[in-house]
């Protein structure tokens, strides 16, 4: 099992470019099962997790391949319907194909997805919309069993939470139906217009992605395309706090500074200052940051769930008292224990997360639990005295790519063995 050796309080620069989104790439992928012929994604990251996507599109019958950051598939040889357990359990977007190949197909069959023990991620509102879709669904001993006998039809859903996950196997299922599908209180996130870009390129017809209300026409068939992963915004935001915690000046190249509208405010308020340019974005940050005072992590456009925990770091190091109120997953301050480890003074209860800055974290043995605690504790580790060593860095592999070397190619000192 691999590890990272963090040796930190190295002043970062320089700039680097932002990989593809995770988000959007994993989606992206299951939609190349509905798009007839030859699809091909550039900037799309290489993970653990769009590696297992990867293996699920073979084993479908799909020819997947990657050169780099660019991503072939050709899906006329598709002749499954079925996803083992093995491959369902490595990523949780592996649910994602459960619309794609049922859309194809007409018949999937699958067992519950694999991914990062955050709290409770229900896939009932996805089973939901796909009978109201004409699915028919049966579960048994975590295995669903889905057909649609009389085809999939469209259908008006609403959703009584904005769900990424459901309001993209929503689209992707609605595709193809017959007739006209209305999601009212879609997710707004921009992977959820990334992935509408893709399939209108393909032949869909879908109207409303980034709003709240989706339309999508149903066509008879989709053909493949050519179309580039939005830059994930996710990942910009850890490197923001890597810069934030470091007293660094660092420039994200490839932004989509709309996608951040959320989240530099906050850094903002701790003291950062941003210059924005045509896709760069310079983060310059103090010596020593201010408090956040209070963070509220919401559906987009709100600050995003995914983002909480690099921003715990850099309030674990900030002067005063940060409070974060989680509202998306009741399981995601696993992280604190181990920023506690190296001295930071954070007490959680249920959904609430009081930071007392400290003005100095210090080098321990840590253990990440899940994909965004990683992260943040690489965060930790660049702004702490002494040498961090950092287990599990198969969760930081599933979101970031080649993690280490992008902070090494800003001046960190970050060794993976």
């Amino acid at each position: 099992m691999s590890k990272l050796y963090i040796t930190g309080r190295k002043r970062l620069g320089g700039g680097v470019r932002l990989q593809g989104a995770k988000n959007s790439a994993l989606p992206l992928l299951a939609a190349t099962v509905l798009a007839r012929g030859e699809s091909v994604l550039y900037n799309c990251p290489l993970l653990s997790d769009t590696e297992a996507s990867l293996r699920i599109l073979r084993w479908l019958g799909c020819k997947a391949q990657r050169s780099d950051g660019t991503v072939l598939v050709k899906n006329d040889g598709i002749t499954r319907h079925d996803i083992p357990d093995a491959l369902m359990r490595q990523t949780r977007g592996s649910i994602m194909f459960l619309g794609a190949v049922l859309a194809r197909q007409g018949r999937a069959r699958l067992s519950l997805p694999g991914g990062c023990a955050i709290g409770q991620r229900p896939i009932d509102l996805h089973l939901k919309a796909l009978r109201r879709l004409g699915a028919v669904i049966k579960e048994r001993r975590g295995i669903l069993d889905c057909r649609a006998p009389h085809g999939l039809r469209g259908a008006d859903i609403t959703l009584p939470f904005p769900s990424v996950g459901a309001t993209e196997d929503i689209i992707l299922a609605a595709c193809t139906a017959s007739g006209v599908t209305t999601v009212t209180n879609a997710a707004r996130e921009p992977e959820i217009s990334d992935l509408a870009d893709y399939l209108n390129r393909c032949g869909a017809r879908i109207r409303g992605a980034g709003e709240s209300v989706i339309v999508i026409d149903g066509v008879r068939e989709l053909h493949g395309c050519a179309h580039a992963v939005i830059p994930d915004r996710i990942v910009a935001a850890t490197l923001i706090a890597c810069a934030a915690v470091t007293g660094s000046a660092i420039t994200l190249k490839g932004v989509i500074h709309s996608h951040l509208a959320a989240v530099l405010p906050v850094f903002e308020d701790a003291g950062c200052v941003f210059a924005a340019r045509e896709n760069e974005l310079k983060i310059t940050a103090p010596e020593r940051l201010r408090s956040m005072r209070i963070v509220r992590t919401m559906p987009y456009p709100g600050f995003p769930t995914d983002a909480q925990a690099p921003l715990l770091a850099a309030a674990a190091v900030a002067d005063g008292t940060t409070v974060l109120i989680e509202n998306i997953f009741e399981n995601r301050y696993r992280h604190a224990a181990e920023l506690a480890r190296m001295g930071a003074d954070v007490k959680t209860e249920g959904k609430f997360a009081v930071v007392e800055g400290v003005p100095r974290l210090y080098g321990a043995a840590v253990e990440a639990a899940d994909l965004r605690g990683a992260a943040a504790l690489v965060a930790a580790g660049l702004c702490a005295e002494g040498k961090t060593e950092l287990g599990g860095v198969r969760y930081l592999d599933r979101g970031y790519e080649s993690f280490e070397q992008v902070l090494s190619a800003l001046g960190a000192d970050v060794k993976r063995v």
